[in-house]
Parts: C-alpha cells; sequence; structure tokens
C-alpha cells in the first residue's frame, strides 16, 4: 500500500507545472559554492549575494568554500551537484580561462552548467614603477618596441586573469615584454614598488592605494568603459588598441539541466540585488562595475571568454598543466 501511495505521489509531482515547482523554490537551504578560500574579492561578492538571496527567500543562503585545483575543485562539485537550484557556483574568470590551460579538466565548462547571471565586472589597471619612462601606452608599447624582451610584467601565477592581459597586450600591440609570475598579487606588486618588474596588470582594487600614494603610475584601465574610480585614466581601447578588454569578473551559475523557471527566479532576484542601490554603490567604491544581465547574455559572455582566452594561450604558446 505504501508503495502505492509513493508512485501516485511521484506520478502527482511529475505532473506538477513547472512554474509551481519554482513557486515553491527554494524550500530548503540552498549552498553557494565559492571556488576560492575565504576572504578574497570573489568571496565577498558571493556572501553579499547570498545574504540578499536568503532574506529575499526566507532560506538560508550558505557559501561553501572550496578552493583548489585552480578553482576546479570547487566548480567540479557543482557540475556533479543535483539540478535542482539548490547547489549554485559563484563563478570566477578562470571558469573560462582553464578550458585552455589545463590538459583536462573533469567538467565540461559549457555542457555542465547553467549560466544565471554576471554580477560584476572589475578591471586592470596597467601599472608601472615610477622609474620606468612610459606615461602613456603609446610611449610603453615604443620603448617595448626599443627593448624587445627587455621589459618584464609581473602576474599573481601562470594562467591567471593579470598574466593573461599581459600576454593579450603583447598579441595585439606586436611586443614582447617578458613575463615574471608570482605566488600571488601581493608579491608581484611589492616587487613592482620595489622596480624588480617594470609592470604588472592589476586588479584596480588592490592598486588603487598604491596609485594613489604615489608609488606606482597608472597608465590605463583594461575594460572597455572607463572607471567611475579614476575617471581621468583612459581605457587601453581608447589608446589605440582597439577591443582590448581584459576585466576579472563574477558570475553565478548552476549544474545544467536545472529547470529554466528555477533559472529564471533566480536571475530575477539576483537581477534586483545588483541594480539596488546600496550594493551598485558599495561595488563601484570598491573599483567594480556592477552587471546583471539575462541568462542569455551571461552564456554569450562566457563563450567569447572562452575563446579569446583560447587564442591568447595558443599566441602565447603557454603550455596546459
Amino acid at each position: 500500500m505504501h508503495l502505492i501511495h509513493s508512485y501516485l505521489f511521484a506520478f502527482a509531482l511529475a505532473a506538477l507545472p513547472c512554474s509551481a515547482l519554482s513557486q515553491a523554490y527554494p524550500s530548503k537551504a540552498v549552498r553557494m559554492v565559492v571556488p576560492f578560500p575565504a576572504g578574497g574579492s570573489t568571496d565577498i561578492v558571493g556572501r553579499t549575494v547570498a545574504q540578499k538571496l536568503s532574506e529575499m527567500w526566507g532560506q538560508p543562503v550558505v557559501v561553501d568554500n572550496r578552493p583548489g585545483g585552480g578553482t576546479t575543485i570547487g566548480t567540479d562539485a557543482v557540475a556533479k551537484a543535483a539540478p535542482d537550484g539548490y547547489t549554485l557556483l559563484v563563478t570566477p574568470a578562470p571558469f573560462t580561462i582553464n578550458p585552455s590551460l589545463l590538459a583536462k579538466l573533469p567538467y565540461d565548462a559549457l555542457a555542465d552548467f547553467a549560466p544565471i547571471a554576471l554580477i560584476n565586472t572589475t578591471p586592470l589597471v596597467v601599472v608601472v614603477n615610477p622609474g620606468v619612462p612610459a606615461k602613456s601606452v603609446q610611449e610603453l608599447i615604443a620603448l617595448a618596441k626599443a627593448r624587445p624582451g627587455k621589459l618584464n610584467f609581473g602576474s599573481s601565477g601562470t594562467g591567471g586573469s593579470n598574466h593573461l592581459a599581459g600576454e593579450l597586450f603583447n598579441a595585439m600591440a606586436g611586443v614582447k615584454m617578458v613575463h615574471i609570475p608570482y605566488k600571488g598579487n601581493a608579491p608581484a606588486l611589492v616587487d613592482l614598488v620595489g622596480g624588480h618588474v617594470d609592470l604588472v596588470f592589476n586588479g584596480l582594487t588592490s592598486a588603487l592605494p598604491l596609485i594613489k600614494g604615489g608609488k606606482l603610475r597608472a597608465l590605463a584601465i583594461t575594460s572597455i568603459q572607463r572607471s567611475d574610480v579614476l575617471p581621468g585614466l583612459p581605457t587601453v581601447d581608447e589608446t589605440g588598441l582597439k577591443g582590448f578588454a581584459a576585466v576579472a569578473w563574477n558570475g553565478l551559475s548552476a549544474p545544467a539541466r536545472t529547470s529554466r523557471e528555477i533559472i529564471a527566479k533566480i536571475n530575477a532576484d539576483v537581477l534586483k540585488i545588483v541594480n539596488a542601490p546600496e550594493l551598485r554603490e558599495r561595488l563601484k567604491t570598491e573599483g567594480s562595475d556592477p552587471v546583471g544581465n539575462s541568462t542569455e547574455q551571461y552564456a554569450t559572455f562566457l563563450r567569447d571568454e572562452i575563446a579569446k582566452w583560447a587564442k591568447v594561450i595558443k599566441f602565447a604558446r603557454i603550455k596546459p598543466e
């Protein structure tokens, strides 16, 4: 008898329209995986969105930090989670770099995920040691051409966003600046201030105090639009390298096959959060640009980023690990 009741219940649940299922969502705690340790910029964005969603939904949205493997450990955990909307991924820039950088991924970046929304982008800034005799991007390119293989740029490590931004610059400007990888962003900045490297393509947020303190000279911003934080600073695109764009970013994704209704609900609620004046102001103060877009626009963004970085990695001959 219990078995018959179980079948009848399962049949009734299957017969429910998807909209009824999505209206009941979420009916329990939601896990939001951040593939980085606690405390970084992606974690902060994830926690902010999680807190706001929890307030809206009346259910806990728990941040689960799963660092390691260049973000692949946390990402893979979401790829293999049940597609029911109760496991989400705060998706960072390495998501679109790793398909070309790593020899074997345990998941397919496009096929195994349902895009929800792009939350924010953070431009990088081209910063040089004040001893470098270049006051603009044009002068930097001229200097690099006059001294092929002599100028160097630091980064937080091989294959990171700021490394690839430098390689994109090499490719588009037709120059060869030498990459110097560090174990993290902070030591690269320390050596830049100390004059041990010539320049870094650095996240705007962490470079700002050093720029304002006169310890570094900012030449340009790497987003297509200028930053509200440094409105007088031109973009690399403006300075002659048309189409140059290299930004760090955070989005939200779910396992593939999550119902369209649940994806649509999360997208609508995330957009409310991103468009709220409080969060927009906070992101802008930190040098980040709030986005909030449709699932289709976010999917296009992901495909374009994967294609772009595949070309850069091939051009720079960065070997998959």
